[in-house]
């Protein structure tokens, strides 16, 4: 029973997410189609583990490829050449088989070939979830938060596939390459909260890069579909222009470390029980705490709101 219900915890909220674009998407595709790219991402996650477990074993011949992981210099390179290509790669497999194989019975639109791609990521976060919970490495709570992680991974290539497929443009390998990068960076970040300064500061880099990441998705769903995407640089002068950018840089430092608080708090209570989250210290505690971040939070977000008026009034 226990196992089942931490199945459930790995899987239910990548289906709800991936629910979520579905009704998102103006023309959807089938929703079972869908459940199965879902179930194509979680084997390409089981296949790029045993890929990492082969690739590991033959550097291990080489050098002492495990020990990567005890300085920053050498997680970073093994996010790159190891964990961010192989991963990408079998996602990417995953997505390019069956929209080939369907492309040539129908044309597929550009926000369905994005779609899938975000199926296949929620399915490769499905299986990872799976692992992480029954090796007991990671908390449920912060599985739930990850749940959009790999699709945002991914959204540069699945972007650059279904453009591929409907005009043609061939930027599938760059875009790829970029997915990656950010693949590797969001992953140094995430483990750099284990180092002392100055190395530490770098982990408050990690929300705030992850928010853009949501934002670049938001973007690209939005260009798959037609619409025009949502611009906040409308500044006439490049002096006003670098205000406004700026402006961008504080909100999503603001937002992204807003997010990332609330997270923190929200690991420490859940090691509580019930009766002790009303204990007049514990309680004073988090309302202070969570009053404090969404203050930064909206701070960030009237940012946002008024950099999206202003370039409404600039060009409407």
């Amino acid at each position: 029973m226990a196992d089942f219900l931490l199945v459930l915890w790995a899987v239910i909220p990548p289906i709800l997410l991936l629910a979520y674009y579905h009704y998102r998407i103006s023309t959807p595709p089938p929703l079972l189609k869908l459940l199965l790219l879902f179930i194509l991402g979680g084997i390409s996650g089981f296949v790029a583990l045993g890929l990492e477990m082969v690739f590991e074993t033959v550097a291990n011949w080489v050098i002492n490829w495990r020990q990567m992981n005890y300085s920053l210099v050498g997680i970073a390179l093994r996010q790159l050449v190891e964990i961010g290509p192989i991963e990408e790669g079998c996602k990417l497999v995953a997505v390019i088989a069956p929209s080939h194989y369907l492309q040539r019975r129908y044309r597929l639109r550009p926000s369905t070939v994005f779609i899938f791609t975000i199926a296949v990521a929620l399915g490769f976060t499905a299986q990872e979830n799976c692992v992480y919970l029954f090796n007991n490495t990671a908390s449920i709570l912060t599985r739930i938060i990850g749940t959009p992680v790999h699709a945002l991974f991914s959204a540069p290539w699945g972007y650059a596939l279904a453009m591929h497929f409907s005009h043609n443009r061939n930027l599938l390998f760059l875009a790829w390459l970029n997915s990656v990068v950010c693949h590797a960076i969001v992953n140094v970040l995430s483990n750099t909260g284990r180092y002392s300064w100055p190395l530490l500061i770098l982990n408050y880099g990690l929300f705030p890069f992850l928010l853009w990441m949501f934002w670049r998705m938001e973007q690209l769903l939005r260009r798959v579909e037609g619409k025009r995407p949502i611009n906040l640089i409308s500044g006439r002068t490049s002096q006003h222009r670098y205000w406004q950018r700026g402006l961008v840089i504080f909100a999503l430092m603001l937002g992204g470390n807003a997010i990332f608080a609330l997270f923190l708090l929200a690991q420490k209570l859940s090691y509580l029980s019930w009766s002790q989250l009303f204990y007049p210290d514990i309680l004073w505690y988090t309302v202070t705490r969570f009053a404090i971040n969404l203050i930064f939070a909206t701070i960030a977000w009237l940012i946002y709101i008024y950099l999206r008026r202003s370039a409404q009034r600039r060009y409407f």
